[in-house]
């Protein structure tokens, strides 16, 4: 892949933060996955924050993460019952207009993709678009997980290729943005970095990235009990310099 091939490279920002929405799409991202509690890996955002992201960034594909609890993704029939539920309310509680998709994932007790449980996801969010997240890295047979969610309706999967980071697992990665192709695509996320996004790119064809573009920013008042200073918000300049690596 040349360099001019990696201007095509659509770039998702994840975040957590109010007033995220707007820097990530000043800096020119194509996506948002709008979270809360990134640092249990991720969990269903309210759906105040949904609605102000997407008003905050109407250009952009607001991908909401629907996750029940922090932990495994093995999801007992409530946990899936609750998710459903938060998939149909966020569908009649956006902006009319909203470029809304969905990321969700659930598995079996030996890492293979629980395709019951998917099933009920994937029609809870109708037309919108399902994107599998990294509860994929866990899949045992990745070749098969993937002809499987393609089956199943899901359009787009977020991995490393496998546990840890995406640079550790470069061939693996490639084989799946091979596989996936059109049908499926691979949007390559784990320890992606302005300083390496170029690399990921190149060495996996992924025409996809996913990263948090965080810095830490001063605490505006003292909060006693659970305020350490500082707090992780997107920052401008880090969305600038994934841009800058990819040539956009």
């Amino acid at each position: 892949m040349t360099h001019s091939d990696t201007a095509h490279t659509l770039v998702e920002i994840c975040l957590e933060d109010v007033g995220g929405a707007a820097v990530a799409a000043t800096g020119g991202a194509d996506g948002l996955e709008v979270c809360a509690g990134l640092v249990d890996g991720g969990t269903t955002p309210t759906l105040g924050f949904v609605r102000h992201c997407a008003e905050a960034a109407p250009g952009l594909e607001i991908r909401v993460l629907v996750r029940s609890r922090a932990g495994d993704f093995v999801h007992a029939a409530q946990d899936i019952d609750v998710m459903v539920a938060d998939i149909e309310a966020t569908r009649a509680g956006v902006p009319a207009g909203t470029r809304l998709g969905f990321v969700v994932g659930t598995l079996e007790a030996d890492g293979a993709i629980d395709a019951a449980a998917v099933r009920r996801l994937v029609d809870a969010c109708g037309d919108a678009p399902v994107t599998f997240h990294k509860a994929f890295d866990s899949v045992p047979d990745k070749p098969s997980g993937l002809a499987l969610l393609r089956d199943l309706g899901v359009t787009r999967v977020l991995t490393s290729g496998g546990p840890g980071p995406a640079l550790d697992r470069l061939p693996e990665l490639a084989d799946l943005v091979r596989r996936g192709g059109d049908d499926v695509r691979i949007a390559v996320g784990g320890g992606v970095r302005p300083a390496n996004v170029a690399q990921v790119v190149a060495a996996t064809g992924a025409r996809e990235v996913h990263l948090r573009a965080q810095a830490p920013i001063a605490s505006a008042g003292v909060s006693a009990g659970y305020d350490e200073g500082s707090r992780m918000v997107t920052s401008a300049a880090v969305v600038a310099e994934v841009m800058a690596a990819l040539g956009r």
